[in-house]
């Protein structure tokens, strides 16, 4: 089944899904999506990173997508005002990135893949760490779940349940390191910040609770990998930006929904 390349590329987007719904509720209630951005732009001075030292690319990645999200979380932590210092962060970790990346023999004609993604080659090497990462952070989730909610209502509601919300923060900020080095090669550095926040803005227009709105997030963005894959083979689009298409459209009939519901 896996000698197909079109199942493995599904199966490549429904495991990003799986990883980046629960983290995407986290994203979107937090108010993190430049958060995401600068995290997921830093994968391009991981990918160079990897490239230059001949290591593997996950390797790379991961290294400095943690690297960047730890930055950026302590600098949360200690009251930056962060909308503009997240907006110098993403945009000058890509930038980075790209003159890095220019100095590495052989790579410019592919650097679409790096910054789209190109998930219609995903090995099955590729799907086996996508789902371990995958696997990482739902488990991740899952053990400080209520932690996470009580920190993500009110920090001093944590503090008074005896929970330390930095070490929570702290917690996001390795699970989204994780998500950006996985979901590189699905849907590339540009557009890991769309599938964190699009099926999770998408499915809370619908949902009714917490956990709800988690799993409606997973369900948008394995709908989203399927009808974007769906839209390439028979139209010859970029597979990542029309899984991200996708979502959007789904997330425009979402609020569509809500407000029927509403009136």
């Amino acid at each position: 089944m896996l000698d197909d390349f079109t199942t493995r590329a599904l199966l490549a987007g429904l495991g990003v899904a799986l990883a980046a719904g629960p983290l995407g509720s986290f994203v979107v209630w937090r108010r993190m999506a430049y958060f995401g951005d600068a995290t997921s732009h830093a994968a391009i001075l991981g990918v160079a990173l990897a490239l230059a030292f001949q290591l593997p690319l996950t390797v790379g990645v991961l290294t400095v997508s943690l690297a960047m999200a730890m930055t950026v979380s302590t600098l949360a932590a200690k009251g930056w005002a962060m909308d503009t210092t997240l907006g110098v962060l993403a945009h000058s970790a890509l930038a980075f990135g790209l003159v890095a990346i220019s100095f590495v023999p052989g790579v410019r004609t592919d650097l679409s893949a790096y910054l789209f993604g190109d998930i219609l080659v995903v090995s099955r090497t590729d799907l086996a760490l996508i789902w371990g990462g995958a696997a990482l952070v739902l488990g991740l989730l899952a053990w400080r779940w209520q932690a996470l909610l009580t920190a993500t209502l009110s920090e001093e509601l944590a503090h008074a349940a005896g929970l330390n919300p930095d070490r929570e923060r702290l917690v996001l900020t390795v699970a989204l390191a994780v998500v950006v080095a996985v979901s590189l090669k699905v849907v590339g550095a540009l557009l890991i910040a769309a599938m964190l926040i699009i099926p999770a803005a998408a499915a809370r227009a619908m949902a009714r609770s917490p956990e709800a709105m988690a799993v409606l997030a997973v369900a948008i963005g394995g709908l989203s990998a399927f009808a974007g894959l769906q839209m390439s083979f028979w139209q010859d689009t970029d597979a990542g930006p029309s899984i991200v298409a996708s979502a959007a459209v789904i997330f425009a009939l979402s609020v569509l929904i809500g407000q029927m519901r509403k009136g």
